[in-house]
Formats: structure tokens, sequence, C-alpha cells
């Protein structure tokens, strides 16, 4: 028999041997000798009490052995001969969906404009200490897409686009701890990453499938509706039947492309603002109720925030617990930020962005006259100020928190763990009214929400631009684009996604209607 149960673990009792054992015997009411595993399917933390309680949902096995393998088996297959189906884009979108190509007996031929993990690692380093990006190759762009370099959260609310489990278990297939299919907000890692991205390249490539970086599409030629080749900068023409574009929310120049041939793009509601930085233990003292150091058998404390100021949401974005600032641009003479953190999350500092909802039909109307491409334009000035305002490099404009809510340039900054480098701006000033307003007021709300966070340590560095695309690219109930009934619009760059697990939801989906008539 199996039963799956509730279990509620004190912090007192969590690094006692075999305590779920124990538990679980005494809520069945059985002998412990009658248990032969416990399985554990869920695992949060609840601190909202100064008596902090390890959650546990389990599987308990009683009188009958657990299974070993996994419940998910991936039936690759050999495709160097199949029928291809061209994907755009080798981020978790195009991963994904060329993973469900093998399986169903297709060909992926995926082309990526940027490089491969370990050769991107060099860009990633010109980035912070020399201030030059390669535009094709660097926090946004290369294998894994923004992810690889950005953390690896797994949490996602999208739980009714796909099999959820299933994406994670394919990532423990490819090298992923088996944590991730336990935690409440599971996390890899950005230093576990890459390791699991170059995994499944590798297995897509042994069944079969192509993968080629350093490769941009430039152009399509279309006949009849019909994507008929790929245009790709040195010059080359693929011949395509399928095309799964998978470009991420950073591709500017697809939005552009897909603009000037007159193929439908809209414009959507995104969000902008900036990143915060404090040092962890003060996160830690605020969420574990504190005075010193955290239990060692916590981990580094996280936060969620959300306020309604004027009509628009204000909240946090991407936090990172024991982690880093790092550079996101895409272009040189921009500037943005992002965040990251390392599997342990073992850094001194912990950041979020803290992002305003932008209207695009209401708040972006001095950007009219550009059209569906209104939001991007708007996006490109801030990052364009950012630059300008950080002295034009990498070093990102900063402000300490309580400086930039009380309208007073800081004199100082607080020590930060962004590398290229921090320079005083006042923000509270450069930063449109409809984003800076806000951030101050929301920032406020959030110190009476977590007493200790509107705090002079803490940094608040611009800007933080990249939430999701400020385009969408439309697609029918059968996932192709309305006009090129070849061309199905994936992940992020579509719209469609908002984060790694359900970028590969949709890549799979995505897959799965492209094989659709082949």
């Amino acid at each position: 028999m199996i039963q799956e149960i509730q279990l509620r673990i004190p912090l007192k009792d969590e690094a006692q041997t075999d305590i779920l054992l124990l538990k679980a015997a005494q809520y069945l009411n059985i002998p412990k000798q009658e248990i032969t595993g416990v399985k554990i399917l869920r695992k949060s933390i609840d601190a909202r009490k100064p008596k902090i309680i390890f959650n546990y949902k389990v599987a308990v096995y009683i009188k009958e052995p657990m299974p070993k393998t996994s419940e998910y088996d991936f039936h690759y297959k050999d495709v160097s001969k199949a029928k291809p189906i061209h994907i755009i884009g080798f981020g978790p979108a195009g991963m994904y969906a060329a993973l469900r190509c093998i399986e169903l007996g297709f060909k992926p031929i995926v082309l990526e404009r940027g490089k491969n993990v370990q050769d991107r690692r060099r860009d990633l380093k010109a980035i912070n200490q020399d201030h030059f990006v390669n535009e094709d190759s660097n926090y946004c762009f290369g294998e894994g897409g923004a992810g690889t370099y950005s953390d690896g959260k797994l949490y996602t609310r999208s739980l009714k686009r796909g099999d959820v489990r299933r994406i994670f278990e394919n990532f423990v297939y490819h090298g992923a701890t088996e944590k991730i299919l336990q935690d409440a907000h599971p996390h890899i890692g950005t230093n576990k990453l890459p390791k699991i991205i170059k995994n499944i390249r590798e297995n897509i490539i042994h069944y079969g499938g192509e993968i080629h970086f350093e490769t941009r599409v430039v152009d399509f030629s279309i006949k009849n509706n019909k994507i008929e080749a790929l245009q790709l900068q040195n010059g080359d023409e693929l011949v395509t039947e399928r095309v799964i574009l998978a470009t991420g929310h950073s591709a500017r120049d697809i939005y552009y492309l897909l603009n000037n041939k007159n193929i439908a793009i809209e414009s959507k509601s995104f969000a902008m603002g900036v990143r915060v930085e404090h040092p962890q233990h003060i996160i830690d003292s605020i969420q574990y109720h504190c005075s010193g150091e955290r239990h060692e058998l916590l981990p580094p404390a996280a936060y969620s925030l959300v306020q309604q100021v004027n009509e628009r949401g204000v909240y946090s974005f991407c936090m990172c617990p024991g982690g880093f600032i790092v550079p996101a641009a895409t272009a040189n003479g921009e500037v943005v930020v992002n965040g990251m953190s390392p599997s342990k999350r073992n850094n001194k500092f912990a950041n979020s962005g803290i992002v305003v909802e932008i209207n695009a039909d209401k708040d972006l109307r001095k950007y009219e006259q550009f059209g569906v491409l209104k939001g991007l334009e708007f996006q490109k000035d801030l990052e364009r100020l950012a630059f300008t305002a950080g002295g034009r490099s990498q070093v990102a404009p900063a402000q300490r928190l309580t400086d930039f809510v009380e309208g007073n340039l800081s004199s100082t900054l607080n020590e930060t763990s962004y590398q290229p480098g921090l320079k005083s701006a006042p923000l509270h000033s450069l930063l449109p009214k409809l984003i800076g307003s806000r951030l101050r007021k929301g920032f406020e709300s959030f110190g009476q929400k977590m007493k200790g966070y509107y705090t002079e340590e803490a940094n608040i560095v611009g800007v933080e631009s990249r939430t999701s695309s400020p385009v969408s690219i439309p697609r029918k109930e059968t996932l192709q684009h309305p006009q090129i009934t070849n061309l199905y619009p994936c992940g992020e760059g579509g719209g469609y996604a908002g984060g790694i697990v359900s970028a590969a939801m949709d890549g799979e989906r995505c897959a799965e209607a492209a094989i659709i008539g082949l």
C-alpha cells in the first residue's frame, strides 16, 4: 500500500535521524517496521512565525518496496535520416522542442546565434571586466539562453500549460539533482546549469539532431504564406518545411524583421524597474525572525513582494538569495542588470528585481509613432539612459535605497556583488515618473511589510528591463502564426512563457504542433 500524507516537522526536529519515518508511523498509527520507505514529494518552509516548520508531502510505502526508477521514460531514437524541423534559438523552449522532436521521430536542426556554454564564458568575462558586449554571445544569447547564466529558477505558476513534472524529470535525466523534484521553489544554480545544458546538447546530437552555433537567422524567404528558406548571416540559405521560432525575449532583431516584412506582431504589457541588493543577513533576520546568523538547516531566505501603486503593480521579480547582480545587456551602449545565484546560494548578498507594470496601451503614448514596437523603443531608451548615467560603460547607476525614496543623491554606495561596478546617480529623478514614483511608494510599502527591508544598507541598481518582451507574436490554436502557416512562435520571445519551465513546456507543445501534417 502507498499513502500520501502531509507532515509538519519543527526546525528543532529536522536533523533527527529517520524523523520522516517516525512521524509517518505516528501519523498513520502503524509500527514503523511496516514502513518500507518514505519518498519526499514536496518540501517547503513555513517561516511566518518564530517557530519555523518544515512542511513535507510524502508517499509512504507500507509493506511494499519503493520504486528505484522514475515513472517517466524518455524514448529517444535515431532521427539522423528523419524529416527535419528547424528550430531558431537554443534556450529552454528550443532545447525542449528539439528533445520532443527526437522522441516523436523527427530531426531537429537548431540554429543558435550565440556560442556553446564553454565558449560563452569568455564573452561574459569580457562584459564584466572589459565592459564589452558581444551582441551574439552574452548573458541573454547563447546555448541554454538567458537562464543558463541567470540562476536556473524552476518555480512556475503555469501548471495548466503542460506536464511540469515531466520537465523536471527530464532535467534530472540530463544530470540535475533530484532535489528539484521535491523543493517547493526548485533551483539548479548557475554553476551547475552549464553541465546539464551540455548533456542536453550531446544527447540531441547523439540521436541525430543538429545544433549550429554562431548561426544567426537574418531573413525569411516567404512564398504563398510559408517560409521556404532561412537566410543566415553568413549568406547561406536553408530550405525549410517547419520553423519553430524560440529566440527569447531579447532578440529584438527578430521583431524588427517580422515587422519590416509585415508579418503580424503585437505590443503587450511588460514590467521595468531596478535591482535592489541587501546583505543576505538582513533578509535572513527578517524572514527567520533571528537576530544573529540563521540556523544551519535553513537556506538563505528569499522574499516575494507586491503592491498596487496608482493602478499599477509594483512587485519583486527573479529574487536571488545568496546571489549576484550581473550585466545583461545585449548591445553596446546600454546597461541592463539581472540576478543569479549559485546552487548553494552562498554569496553574502540578496538581490531582486523590483519592477513596475507598464501598460502598453495607456503608459506609452509618447511612443505611439513606433506602433507595435513602442514598448521595445521605450525599453531601449531606459537602457541607454542607464548607460549614460553609469559613465558610458557597463558600470551601473545606483543609489542607496533610502536616498532613492527620499530623493537624495548618495554620497557613497554600499558594497555590491555587481562586478563592473556602480556609480552614484540620481535614479529618483532619472527614471521616468511612471516608474520612479511608483517604485518609491512601493519601497515604502515593502518596508512596512518587512521590518528592516527599508534600509540605507541596501543599494538599488538600474535598470532591470528584461523581465519579459514588450512584443508578442500571435498564433492560432494550432500554434501556427495566423499569416505564416509553417511558423510556430514559441516561448518567451513569442509571449507564451515566463521562465524556464513554462518555456520548456511551450517548446514541447510547439514541437508536437509542428509535426502534425509533416
